[in-house]
């Protein structure tokens, strides 16, 4: 008995399904396309159902698409990947400009993939950006943005989200790009704690809240889509 206590898989996994599935109807009330999956799996393959073979797929930087395995299934002849954060050996690239320009080409892609730092019980986006393309291209730009989210990052308010983002997304990104040596300067990176710095590379500069989404006349489905995962992803 005491060892089957100690296992809480089960309850954990309800608990987010319960979660992702009161967001998933929030979402659909406010335009979004919402798509629950149980696993990274299930996530993996609603992703790639959800992009025509020939797409232009944009990246946005992300650990929960690193995570679920979807970087490494869009990476065959099927799809032109722009992913400004690798270059085509897997490695960040070597200059700002380069990554800089990619970003500004992916605007014109037909997907983008990213993540989000957290959606509200009510059907609400939260993201906050260093250099803002990403919360630019998901606002507007590409022709459909599909957004792969643990259901760890579901949260009552937008009070809620915005919290979340400084205390523990923000940190934790920033202590990941310390450690590849790409921002040393982030005091939240060392202390853990945000402490509204003005620092050169501070990552939390531009923040998106979409409340709601405008349904265009030529649009046969909605532009951007939440595919929520029933397991604990990213940051």
């Amino acid at each position: 008995m005491f060892e089957e206590e100690k296992n809480t898989a089960q309850d954990k996994k309800w608990h987010y399904e319960h979660l992702a599935k009161k967001c998933q109807s929030a979402l659909i009330k406010n335009n979004f396309g919402a798509f629950y999956s149980p696993t990274c799996d299930d996530a993996r393959n609603q992703v790639l159902g959800m992009i025509p073979e020939g797409s232009v797929v944009g990246i946005g930087d992300s650990i929960t698409l690193l995570q679920a395995g979807i970087i490494e299934a869009l990476d065959n002849d099927k799809y032109k990947v722009l992913n400004p954060f690798r270059n085509p050996n897997g490695h960040y690239f070597p200059n700002g400009r380069a990554s800089i320009d990619m970003m500004r080409e992916i605007f014109s892609a037909d997907v983008y993939l990213t993540g989000t730092n957290a959606v509200t019980l009510d059907g609400k986006l939260v993201n906050t950006d260093g250099f803002g393309n990403r919360v630019a291209a998901i606002a507007f730009g590409p022709r459909k943005v599909i957004l792969v989210m643990g259901a760890n990052k579901i949260v009552p308010t937008v009070d809620d989200a915005i919290k979340r983002i400084k205390e523990v997304a923000a940190p934790m990104n920033a202590r990941r790009h310390t450690r590849h040596g790409m921002a040393g300067d982030l005091p939240c990176g060392v202390t853990g704690v945000c402490s509204d710095c003005r620092a050169p590379r501070r990552i939390c500069c531009a923040t998106l809240i979409l409340d709601y989404q405008r349904k265009a006349m030529t649009d046969r489905e909605p532009r951007i889509n939440v595919v929520l995962v029933g397991e604990e992803l990213g940051l």
